[in-house]
């Protein structure tokens, strides 16, 4: 039998599967959430004599209906730009630029009539979609007469969705790196306080003086008295935990309050609490290039610190980038941050003392802490695993032998930031060289990866009391959705997370629980961070 000539066969249009029908609407909708959000923005900024002439013009037409409506002109235009779309990116790859622009020239009329279509507030007419929907209609079938078949699109869409993932993911590693600087960096007007801060200290013996006489204070070392510390080199964020503190506290002049920052901040730290008051509180400031005992020889994180590897790992230029950004937080280098785990050395008259972190805000009276019974245990903390995700599986590699043999996947977290420490039973039980065991374990980072919480929950296992939950509030750093209640409710508020409320990232919600607690009529204050 004789083919019929190739000049009388009509051309048969290839049919999209319904997964690929699908893919398509998707994007579709994705598009029209976007125009409609645009278009809502647009309304918002005209005045209002107008946007009531449209309301009026548009009764009761809905264009988001419209659209989704499948027997409308703008659902066949949106369909056709979609695919089109696809079109555009495959004769790009193929070299078919004229098509392409003829594509992309075609596009741009159909989305310059929905956005008419949207702003008058009326349907699109046949006369105004019929010319748009041929010509499309005629450049897809040109594009598929093409041999750009629906395999050839499959691919081709696949691809670019692999991509657009790959680049979303970069993306978010990439936005979560640099908050993660902006937290880390001290702010331009904490920097001028420090500044104006040590100008005094240098330039006012009165105030190192005074300060001589604070450390030998017999007040420091009375058991009678309530007892906490803060190791930290931020100075507004410290005071803001002190003020907290006492405005809280039913007898302010029976605490005292035990600071030690760096060599950097020491002569601003000490100028800043000497010229503030506290309500009587004694508030001593301690520099922790001065304790001699602290050294390589005796501390392996300093080894670790001041290791070539640990510092490539956190500083270095080429980083595994599907680590998380939060484990090469350049903090976990700082001295200060371990100085928690030797609380027994620095104060070794004291029993009972309580840790508070520089992010915290205390809203109750804390000398009832010092009444609670530990039965036997060393610390005194909030459990955290209300949320699964704060196991010990999820902070150690239970993959070692040593680890696993040890102690259990499931076991509790629990929160570091508040706790209250029995130090005659830690040095009974000789936490500080528990510590030191697993630092010395870990030398290769291969037990854990973040901080100091993973070798806390290994130094204090079975030795950890568990408080009320009330007592320690986590999340104010990073979770905007705490509930109300339970910030009342809470004897410290932890704004953990990379949102410091003294940054501008901060969450606005929650930013006036800690701004009630700076001194802002200092005059410094006025002069560096409301100027």
């Amino acid at each position: 039998m004789r083919r019929r000539p190739a000049e009388y066969r009509r051309p048969v249009r290839r049919r999209l599967s319904q997964w690929i029908w699908a893919l398509i609407g998707m994007f579709l909708i994705a598009g029209l959430v976007l125009f409609v959000f645009l278009h809502n923005h647009h309304e918002d900024q005209v005045n209002q004599p107008i946007m009531g002439e449209h309301a009026i013009k548009r009764g009761g037409f809905n264009f988001t209906k419209e659209i989704l409506n499948a027997s409308s002109f703008s659902r066949q235009l949106a369909e056709q730009m979609t695919l089109a779309k696809a079109y555009v990116i495959i004769a790009k790859e193929h070299n078919n630029l004229h098509l392409a622009w003829e594509l992309s020239k075609k596009i741009r009329s159909c989305q310059l009539l929905l956005s008419k279509a949207a702003m008058r507030g009326e349907p699109i007419t046949v006369e105004e979609a019929e010319p748009i929907i041929s010509s499309l209609s005629y450049l897809i079938f040109k594009a598929q007469d093409a041999h750009y078949d629906i395999a050839t699109t499959m691919m081709t869409m696949k691809s670019h969705i692999q991509a657009l993932e790959e680049r979303t993911n970069a993306a978010t590693v990439q936005s979560t790196l640099f908050g993660q600087l902006v937290a880390e960096v001290l702010p331009k007007s904490l920097h001028c306080l420090k500044v104006k801060l040590i100008n005094d200290w240098l330039k006012q013996l009165p105030l190192q003086n005074h300060a001589e006489e604070k450390r030998n204070s017999p007040r420091v070392v009375d058991n009678n008295l309530y007892h906490f510390c803060i190791f930290s080199d931020n100075i507004l964020a410290t005071s803001v935990v002190v003020n907290s503190t006492v405005c809280n506290a039913d007898h302010p002049k029976q605490l005292v309050f035990h600071i030690v920052t760096n060599g950097i901040s020491y002569g601003s730290m000490q100028a800043w609490f000497l010229t503030n008051d506290f309500k009587g509180a004694t508030v001593e400031v301690q520099n922790i290039e001065e304790f001699s005992w602290l050294n390589a020889s005796y501390a392996p994180v300093i080894k670790q610190i001041i290791h070539q590897d640990s510092r490539a790992y956190y500083f270095g230029a080429d980083q595994d980038m599907k680590v998380e950004p939060k484990l090469r937080n350049p903090k976990y280098l700082s001295l200060l941050n371990h100085l928690r785990f030797y609380i027994p050395e620095i104060y070794p008259l004291l029993e009972k003392i309580v840790f508070l972190d520089d992010d915290v805000v205390v809203q109750k009276d804390l000398t009832r802490l010092f009444s609670l019974d530990l039965h036997g245990n060393v610390n005194g903390a909030v459990e955290t695993c209300l949320e699964t995700f704060h196991r010990y599986y999820k902070y150690i590699n239970f993959s070692n032998p040593i680890i696993s043999s040890k102690f259990d996947p499931q076991a509790c977290g629990w929160a570091f930031g508040m706790n209250i420490f029995d130090l005659i039973a830690w040095r009974k039980e000789n936490v500080t060289a528990q510590y030191h065991y697993w630092q010395e374990q870990n030398a290769d980072q291969t037990l854990w990866k973040l901080g100091t919480l993973p070798p806390a929950l290994l130094a204090f296992y079975g030795l950890t009391e568990p408080l009320d939950r009330r007592w320690h509030v986590l999340g104010l750093g990073y979770d905007m959705n705490i509930d109300d209640r339970l910030i009342d409710s809470a004897a410290v508020i932890h704004f953990n997370g990379n949102m410091k409320p003294w940054l501008k990232l901060a969450i606005s919600r929650y930013k006036p629980l800690w701004e009630r607690y700076v001194n802002q009529s200092h005059p410094y204050y006025q002069d560096c961070v409301t100027s």
